[in-house]
């Protein structure tokens, strides 16, 4: 562990570097020209004990560009796997750097990565950098979902270099510094799988070094490694419903991207859902809807199959007993998703309480809203706030008659209590695309961040319908409905 005085902050206590050596490479960050501090993350940077004063100015911007290296820091890439589009792909961090494990004042760990910071020897012919929208975009969309309550990596800060990134055109490059529980993921797992047979114990150190990281309580169970997998399904199955309840769309859920701490990881060409829909899919390179809004537990549940493969060495020494261990966990995979969907569905219509045809009114009205393209989150708050006088689609009779069915089963339900679980489970705002596009625009095409820091207010509490952000609730005009993200690679 590491500390400096009057410095910036960091207690390092690397433990990931202490796997066996085919899990990264040791790699320093790759210096930028002329770094320069974009936005930087004040309220996070005290949550974690760090040195808000000297990190936000020019000393943060030399450590998050990759510049300085802070004491105690071991940077490496991680060296993983991944299933993208469903093919199996020998991956690392191609355009990242892991200074270390940062240890907060109340010894919570947290990963400090750096994204963008230069070739490693995973980077496939890439650059190893990023430009300043998609960092800039990670920032605003990893902050909107904490906010949202939903377990995500983090943003620290964005840093640009001083150097141009060419991608379709020039572009400001940027470096964005990552905070997560840590950066595991099933393609790491996929990857000790792959390599076991030449560095063998590489799958059974992970495992067990995932357990102590993550799941401590787990060391002591009969089946460790089935209870990690039967862990990794429970909180993937919260953290998917919780992404349905608020429309958001992930875009690229490859195995590389599915972390076995339960956060939401890598925003790429994400976004959020206006008009609902099943078949709701942005991304620019998700031609099939393959990670569309309505395919993501299904694809979650490939994902964790692709994990329990990974695991089958560890969950028997019989290769049959471990299939048949792994495939009955991975069958319950759907009811134990439901279970979460449809909590989280009863919090949105203020039902409290379970009722055996929760279900069907809940699938009905989402029907109607698919028919009736009816925007998914305010929709949603204006039955919380009772407003439905406004919009014409709520005179439609296959609306009146769902309605009325749903006020006599809220009957049921304490009003108070019902009102208040409404409220606190259907935000007034989310970042709606055409504003983080706008945001963005402003940020790379004029040097404006104005917009971006605007837009960060009115998501620091989306379940508050405070006036001044009104016009942060407005879907896009017609005009810009047909939207599309990209990768940002």
């Amino acid at each position: 562990m590491s500390t400096e005085k009057n410095g910036p902050g960091f207690q390092f206590d690397n433990t990931y570097a202490k796997l066996p050596e085919a899990f990264f490479v040791q790699q320093a960050p790759v210096p930028v020209r002329l770094p320069k501090m974009v936005i930087f993350n004040s309220a996070l940077a005290k949550t974690l004990g760090l040195n808000e004063a000297l990190l936000s100015g020019d000393e943060g911007a030399e450590i998050f560009a990759g510049n300085k290296i802070p004491a105690g820091a071991t940077p490496l890439a991680q060296a993983y796997a991944g299933h993208q589009f469903g093919h199996f792909t020998m991956l690392g961090d191609g355009r990242a750097v892991l200074l270390g494990e940062h240890l907060t004042p109340d010894a919570t760990r947290f990963d400090i990565q750096l994204k963008g910071s230069g070739q490693t020897p995973f980077s496939r012919r890439g650059d190893g950098r990023a430009a300043l929208g998609p960092m800039l975009r990670e920032y605003i969309i990893s902050e909107a979902m904490h906010a949202l309550g939903i377990p995500t990596t983090r943003s620290l800060a964005v840093v640009t270099t001083g150097e141009i990134t060419f991608r379709e055109k020039p572009l400001p490059g940027a470096v964005l510094a990552r905070v997560a529980s840590s950066h595991i993921r099933v393609g790491t797992f996929e990857y000790a799988a792959a390599i076991e047979e030449e560095t063998p114990g590489s799958l059974k150190a992970l495992a067990d070094y995932t357990l102590q990281r993550h799941y401590p309580e787990l060391t002591s169970s009969a089946e460790p490694y089935l209870a990690l997998l039967n862990a990794v399904m429970e909180r993937q199955a919260k953290l998917i419903a919780q992404w349905m309840q608020v429309g958001f769309i992930h875009g690229v859920m490859n195995t590389d991207n599915m972390a076995l701490s339960g956060e939401t990881i890598d925003y790429g060409p994400c976004a959020f859902m206006d008009q609902y829909s099943l078949e709701t899919l942005f991304s620019s390179i998700d031609r099939n809807g393959r990670y569309a809004f309505g395919n993501q537990a299904r694809i979650a549940q490939w994902n964790l199959a692709r994990l329990a493969e990974a695991l089958l060495p560890l969950l028997n020494a019989s290769h049959e007993a471990a299939v048949a261990k792994a495939k009955t966990a991975i069958e319950a995979f759907p009811a134990l998703f439901q279970r979460h969907w449809l909590s989280r569905m009863r919090a949105k219509l203020g039902l409290g309480t379970e009722q055996p045809d929760d279900a069907a009114l809940v699938g009905e009205l989402l029907r109607w809203m698919q028919e009736a393209g009816a925007d998914y989150t305010n929709s949603f708050r204006a039955l919380a706030e009772h407003k439905l006088d406004g919009e014409p689609k709520f005179k439609d009779p296959k609306f009146l008659d769902w309605h009325g069915r749903w006020k006599k089963r809220r009957e049921q339900e304490p009003e108070e209590l019902s009102q208040k679980l409404m409220r606190q489970s259907n935000p007034c705002l989310i970042p709606r695309n055409h504003r983080v596009e706008q945001a963005l625009e402003a940020a790379v095409e004029r040097d404006d961040l104005s917009l971006v820091h605007a837009l960060l207010d009115a998501l620091r509490c989306p379940y508050d319908d405070n006036p001044q952000f009104a016009g942060f609730k407005t879907p896009p005009p017609p005009s810009e409905s047909a939207y599309q993200t990209f990768c940002g690679t």
